[in-house]
């Protein structure tokens, strides 16, 4: 998996889970284990990413949310949570790396 992989490589404990309720899940049970979501926008489930990062900002209105996407990205600036970041696939690791990076120490751009 290669997003899983390039957190790892990059530093990061990431947390996999197999759909969008299961990722929610997981953000109720262990909220302070969790530095940021990274969600594609299509997951399996009844959730999609946009609210999967919904979900995860009534958690806490701060959380960092990175989107992925290989199509549907037209509808980031109206469906996505303020201050997130999306990343267009294709992407290298690296970019995904540091797209984390600078969301997590800068916050997202405005």
């Amino acid at each position: 998996m290669m997003v899983e992989d390039a957190l790892r490589d990059g530093g990061y404990e990431p947390a996999i889970a197999g759909s969008g309720e299961e990722a929610l899940t997981l953000l109720k049970a262990f909220r302070t284990k969790y530095s940021a979501l990274v969600t594609d926008i299509r997951l399996l489930g009844r959730l999609d990413g946009w609210r999967v990062a919904r979900g995860a900002r009534e958690i806490d209105p701060s959380f960092p949310v990175l989107y992925i996407t290989g199509g549907g990205g037209d509808e980031w600036p109206t469906r996505g949570v303020p201050d997130s970041v999306l990343l267009n696939k294709p992407f290298s690791p690296d970019e995904l790396v540091a797209a984390i990076a600078k969301l997590l120490k800068n916050g997202a751009p405005a």
